[in-house]
């Protein structure tokens, strides 16, 4: 009877390992890739935005404008813009640099490309993720199986 015993304790140690690790490592896992896959789709709208506004100023041959420009702590003043010729795009990391509406298109069509690649690659991430829980929660099926629970 003590062999039977020393069977469940060991088998119960091993469901609280796999609920730990399914809680502690599999769960937080996931939701940062999620996290990181829906910044990427926000940064792509972004991006898609703005090329539309673009493609927008080029049929509308606007040669100035006004706008609300950002002055950073969401502090917005008005301005007008007297020369809508050329554009600064934020490429990350804090830096801007100053395009033309063509050459703003073309980095606007790598930097989708890439945040797709991104997106999918972090789609696929939270998909294995969801599959090992899946697989460690049939895991814990089977000890309580064996344990009769």
């Amino acid at each position: 009877m003590g062999a039977v015993n020393r069977s469940r304790v060991d088998t119960d140690a091993k469901i609280q390992k796999f609920e730990a690790f399914i809680e502690e490592k599999l769960k937080p896992d996931l939701v940062h890739v999620v996290a990181q896959r829906d910044k990427a789709m926000e940064e792509q709208k972004i991006y898609s935005d703005l090329s539309k506004n673009i493609k927008l100023l080029e049929q509308q041959k606007l040669k100035k404008m006004k706008s609300l420009v950002n002055l950073g702590s969401e502090v917005y003043a008005q301005a007008e813009v007297m020369d809508t010729s050329r554009i600064f795009v934020d490429i990350g990391l804090g830096f801007h640099v100053e395009f033309t509406w063509s050459e703003a298109l073309e980095f606007i069509s790598v930097k989708e490309a890439s945040l797709a690649r991104q997106i999918e690659e972090r789609t696929h991430q939270a998909a294995n993720i969801k599959a090992q829980i899946k697989l460690v929660g049939e895991g814990i099926k089977e000890l309580l199986n064996l344990t009769g629970k």
